[in-house]
């Protein structure tokens, strides 16, 4: 396990990844290629029914520095510069888009053996704050996630969220929208030489008292092939099938049906990932 409890993105995350991570019913084309002076370059395109989207991004190290820039067919330019390490345990982020001029923003990542903060800062007159911090170790960790908006003085957001991890089995519990919504997750490492793993997660939302409960599972085929499988109480059943056929590029199939709607077509996701 690493050490420290990391960052609050990553309290249930691993259960998030086997539920939803790859899932699509979309198709999608990604394409990289790295130049010999170090220019990552990745473009992408997604088609959704009638509609298409597509963006480049261009990505550039030197020494602790990396810069990001990506373009979408909507004509909007994207910027990320992140210094790692500048000082043990510390990055910084610097972000914004273009039109958008509300979007800069100004983040301070800081990971410890036991604590990982995040803050941020908007780049305006009024900007929104946001901090997430997380306290414990990397068996158990209790965090935070807040954000403020100074122009109306409100909370825009007030999570919390406690995680239990041990060498096989990962358990959260998380308290979202302000306290409207409460999940709770679980994830266990069945065979760690097949990848095969089970997971759950159970959410209750106390303004509408409804629960959702999602079930899911991963086995590898074999060490180049992932199946993955999920439901929820809500009919709706979902698998996919990854393949790594070169190092790097994978080729993924998704398919979903509606147990509970039958004379409603299968949804079918392709995507397709070439690295160098």
């Amino acid at each position: 396990m690493a050490k420290g409890p990391g960052l609050y993105t990553e309290i249930g995350k691993k259960v998030r990844d086997l539920l939803y991570k790859d899932f699509q019913s979309d198709h999608k084309f990604t394409i990289s290629t790295c130049s010999p002076t170090g220019v990552a370059v990745t473009s992408s395109g997604t088609k959704k029914g009638d509609l298409f989207w597509a963006d480049v991004n261009a990505q550039l190290k030197n020494k602790n520095i990396t810069t990001d820039f990506k373009v979408d067919t909507n004509s909007n330019l994207f910027t990320a510069v992140k210094i790692d390490e500048p000082v043990p345990g510390l990055k910084t982020i610097l972000s914004f888009r273009v039109p958008d001029q509300r979007s800069g923003k100004l983040e301070l990542q800081y990971l410890h053996d036991y604590a990982g903060i995040s803050t941020s800062v908007g780049l305006t007159a009024n900007p929104i704050i946001n901090f997430s911090g997380v306290v414990g170790t990397n068996a158990l960790a209790l965090g935070t996630d807040v954000s403020f908006d100074t122009k109306t003085g409100t909370l825009t957001k007030c999570n919390a969220g406690l995680s239990f991890t041990n060498s096989d089995l990962i358990a959260s519990l998380t308290l979202n929208d302000k306290g409207d919504a409460l999940s709770a997750s679980y994830y266990h490492t069945v065979s760690p030489l097949t990848s095969t793993a089970v997971g759950a997660e159970v959410t209750h939302s106390f303004s509408t008292n409804e629960n959702t409960i999602t079930l899911g599972t991963q086995h590898a085929l074999d060490p180049l092939t992932t199946l993955k499988a999920r439901v929820n109480n809500y009919g709706k059943a979902s698998a996919l099938i990854q393949h790594e056929w070169r190092p790097k590029s994978l080729f993924t199939i998704t398919g979903e049906v509606d147990t509970k709607s039958i004379d409603q077509s299968a949804k079918f996701g392709l995507a397709l990932v070439l690295k160098p």
